[in-house]
C-alpha cells in the first residue's frame, strides 16, 4: 500500500510540475512582444563576459538578484544609466518575469545597443530552475521579491516577498 501511495504522489507531482510549467510558459508568451531576443536560464548560466542588468526596483533588487547584476531602475531609467556600456557588448536584461526588462531592452536597442537579450521568465524562472540568487549583502538567499501577491503565483520555488 505504501508503495502505491508513493507512486500516486510521484505521478501527481510530475503532472502538476508539467502543468505549472505549461501555464508559466503560456503566461510568459502572452506578455512578450518579442522585440528583444530571449535567452533562457540554462543558456545564460553557460555564458561569461556578459553584462547583466536587473531592471527591477531597488527594493526588489535588495531582496535578491542574480550574481553580477547591476541594478537599472525601470521606473527611473535614463540613458546615462548605460552610458558606460559598450554598445556592442552582450547585455542581458531581466526583471521578475521579463516584461519590464523587454521594455528596457527596446530602449537600449533604440539607443544603438546591438546585442541585447531578455532573460526568459526573469528572476522567477531563474529561481524556479534552482539557480542561486543573492541578497543585498551578496549572500545566497531563497527570497524573491515577487512584485505583488498576484505575480507571486509564478514563483514556484523560493520564499515569496511582496510587501
Amino acid at each position: 500500500m505504501k508503495r502505491y501511495l508513493s507512486l500516486f504522489f510521484l505521478t501527481i507531482g510530475s503532472i502538476l510540475t508539467v502543468y505549472s510549467q505549461k501555464t508559466f510558459d503560456e503566461k510568459m508568451n502572452s506578455l512578450y512582444k518579442r522585440t528583444v531576443p530571449l535567452i533562457g536560464t540554462l543558456e545564460l548560466k553557460e555564458k561569461s563576459n556578459v553584462i547583466l542588468l536587473d531592471t527591477r526596483s531597488p527594493e526588489e533588487f535588495e531582496v535578491s538578484h542574480i550574481e553580477g547584476a547591476q541594478m537599472i531602475d525601470y521606473d527611473n531609467f535614463k540613458k546615462t544609466d548605460v552610458k558606460n556600456i559598450d554598445k556592442n557588448a552582450e547585455v542581458i536584461v531581466y526583471c521578475s518575469v521579463g516584461y519590464r526588462s523587454e521594455r528596457i531592452g527596446e530602449k537600449m536597442q533604440k539607443m544603438g545597443f546591438t546585442n541585447v537579450k531578455n532573460l526568459y521568465g526573469g528572476i522567477f524562472d531563474w529561481k524556479n530552475q534552482d539557480q542561486e540568487v543573492l541578497n543585498k549583502k551578496d549572500q545566497p538567499t531563497d527570497s524573491i521579491h515577487t512584485y505583488n501577491r498576484a505575480w507571486s503565483q509564478w514563483l514556484y520555488k523560493g520564499i515569496k516577498v511582496y510587501e
